[in-house]
């Protein structure tokens, strides 16, 4: 079932600069072969539900498997029947507003 999420993991306790942690995360999403975007307060990752839920696990464990405290915040939007709702979504408004 199509799956469009965004999700945030974070680091907790590491210091007040996370770029190279979350960039160890973006990593392991970006691999996922999964379409994907990053943007400065969340990754939104698309596919079916049970490939996105483990490439989430995968960039979770990538911090906690370091014995790192990590945080997830996750937003899902489960629309059978359709794709690609991640570029479909924002063209949509976009023509509205006739960009």
């Amino acid at each position: 079932m199509n799956t469009l999420v965004a999700v945030a993991i974070a680091p907790l306790g590491v210091g007040d600069e996370l770029a190279e942690h979350v960039s160890e995360v973006v990593h392991v999403i970006r691999k996922s072969g999964l379409p994907n975007r990053t943007n400065s307060m969340f990754t939104e990752i698309e596919g079916d539900w049970d490939e996105v839920m483990r490439v989430v696990k995968e960039a979770t464990f990538v911090l906690a498997e370091k014995g790192i405290r990590t945080e997830v915040v996750l937003k899902a939007d489960v629309r059978p029947g359709f794709s690609n709702m991640m570029e479909q979504k924002v063209a949509k408004v976009d023509d509205i507003l006739g960009a």
